[in-house]
């Protein structure tokens, strides 16, 4: 990352928007509901054959959003021998609903939520009240389900993520290949989540494309840390109390 766009500043890279946070909350609480969210991305993404769990698919990987499920997906097809089909990023609860209705293997990476509320705050230009109950939504509506998907921890997936496949071959009885977490297995798989950085967002370095990247940068850590702030603050307290006790009780 360049010099002049770790330099970009709070203002710069972080405007919240009212409208932006009314977007963000009406689709985080449609992605909550099969009957309506499934419906509506097939209508929006017609050719997309990596992004909606159907009869053909293999493997799901799921979480709410800056999970870890693009080193994730990358890292588990890499491994594999085999064509295998995995569908992913839609950071819907409703695609998980829906696969444990048809039985199809189903990862959920569970990030701690101050972490992931950050990142959305980030991402999304959102609060932290929006983000925590965004987090809290996704969360409570695959709680039911726990025990029939595998369950993985954000830290987890990026320091040990071949114990995570043999977690899921032994929970769905399947013979996945198994990622092995070395050093040249990492860079490889972060060199693949770069060059997707840069089909999806370009080469340009904007304040849009750094919110975006699916890998850290100091410039949006630096960020994180002058937005905690608003997770640490009494409006919220009851929100992060709430999100803390489902992050103990989904990962068991």
């Amino acid at each position: 990352m360049s010099a002049i766009a770790e330099s970009l500043t709070q203002a710069q890279v972080f405007k919240f928007s009212s409208r932006e946070e009314l977007k963000y909350r009406f689709l985080y609480w449609i992605n909550a509901y099969p009957a309506i969210f499934m419906p509506l991305a097939r209508m929006r993404h017609p050719r997309a054959t990596d992004l909606l769990v159907d009869r053909n698919t293999d493997l799901v990987i799921e979480g709410f959003g800056r999970a870890g499920s693009t080193f994730a997906n990358f890292a588990f097809l890499s491994a594999q021998t085999r064509p295998v089909k995995t569908v992913h990023h839609t950071h819907a609860s409703a695609q998980v609903l829906v696969a444990v209705r048809k039985k199809i293997p189903t990862l959920v990476i569970v990030r701690k939520p101050e972490d992931s509320a950050l990142s959305h705050m980030v991402r999304h230009n959102v609060t932290a009240r929006a983000a925590l109950m965004a987090w809290i939504r996704f969360h409570r509506r695959i709680m039911p389900f726990r025990e029939q998907i595998v369950i993985a921890k954000f830290e987890q997936v990026l320091k040990d993520f071949g114990t995570v496949i043999c977690q899921i071959n032994e929970k769905f009885d399947k013979h996945f290949d198994v990622w092995q977490h070395t050093k040249e297995n990492e860079a490889d798989v972060f060199e693949q989540v770069r060059r997707r950085n840069r089909h999806l967002f370009g080469e340009a370095i904007t304040p849009e494309r750094l919110r975006s990247l699916a890998l850290p940068t100091p410039g949006r850590d630096a960020l994180k840390a002058q937005l905690r702030t608003q997770l640490q603050c009494q409006e919220v307290a009851p929100l992060c109390g709430q999100a803390e006790e489902i992050y103990s009780a989904i990962i068991g």
